[in-house]
């Protein structure tokens, strides 16, 4: 099958090297992003991977109104604009609505629209119009073939620079199965595929008014969309993810990020 690349600054996504998105899922603190970017970074240099950095300036989607959503969006994107300048990096982050793209666009290079929201038609038109990268993570609640028509609504709206990130989908109450088929489905579109392995395991209400998730499980979801020949993967990392104020359960620390992103790539070059 033929994927599209799409070009990021000196690399390129859905080439011959594996992609990782990765960062602490929202903004908690300028200590804390900027000591999580330069571990990445690091990181990333040694293995020879394509690295964005991630986080998020504002998580909507909270199970409750007593969650932590982060910084909000001028402050946040002051953070991000720093942390782009400080190590030479890409950036991707979420927008909530379509206010918010041209102001994202301003720092980001990749704007993300978020699972729950990726079939809000203006949303998608406000991001494309940008003319920045678009990263559309697939719904919970979709099939793999739905995401045909929401990447359209981007491409008809005059961006071609898509790439579609699966998270699993709805299994039961208070879980996510992963199926490993919606990668080569969604890549025989044309579009690059990004693997987010730790919202993947995340456990959505599992602990009533917030969400839980199983942490140990994201390198056997890693390995195996490696393995199925997706072209990227998406991480949260965070220094400490048991003190994190937004998905700490689901999210990794350093060390676990070092030993996952080496084996994955060793993997995603023997497939390639």
């Amino acid at each position: 099958m033929q994927v599209k690349t799409v070009r990021l600054n000196d690399f390129e996504i859905g080439a011959d090297k594996l992609t990782v998105f990765a960062g602490p899922c929202a903004i908690e603190s300028k200590e804390i992003l900027f000591k999580t970017a330069e571990y990445l970074k690091n990181l990333t240099s040694e293995l020879n991977i394509n690295f964005v950095f991630k986080s998020s300036y504002d998580k909507a989607n909270r199970s409750s109104l007593n969650s932590y959503r982060g910084l909000g969006i001028e402050k946040g994107l002051e953070l991000l604009n720093e942390v782009k300048k400080e190590f030479n990096v890409p950036i991707v982050t979420d927008i909530h609505n379509p206010n918010e793209a041209p102001m994202a666009a301003e720092v980001a290079d990749i704007i993300q629209i978020p699972a729950f929201l990726c079939r809000q038609t203006d949303l998608l038109v406000a991001a494309a119009r940008t003319g920045r990268i678009i990263n559309i993570k697939k719904g919970q609640f979709l099939a793999p073939q739905q995401m045909q028509s929401i990447a359209k609504k981007v491409l008809d709206s005059g961006n071609d620079k898509i790439t579609i990130t699966d998270r699993g989908v709805t299994f039961g109450y208070n879980n996510l199965v992963s199926d490993m088929r919606a990668i080569p489905i969604i890549q025989e579109m044309g579009y690059p595929v990004i693997f987010d392995a730790t919202h993947s395991v995340q456990l959505p209400g599992g602990c009533g008014d917030s969400s839980s998730g199983e942490r140990k499980f994201v390198p056997v979801l890693a390995k195996a969309a490696i393995a199925a020949g997706v072209n990227g993967l998406f991480f949260e990392v965070h220094p400490d993810p048991d003190s994190a104020l937004c998905d700490g359960a689901n999210m990794i620390n350093f060390n676990q990020a070092k030993e996952i992103f080496s084996i994955c790539n060793e993997i995603f070059n023997l497939v390639k």
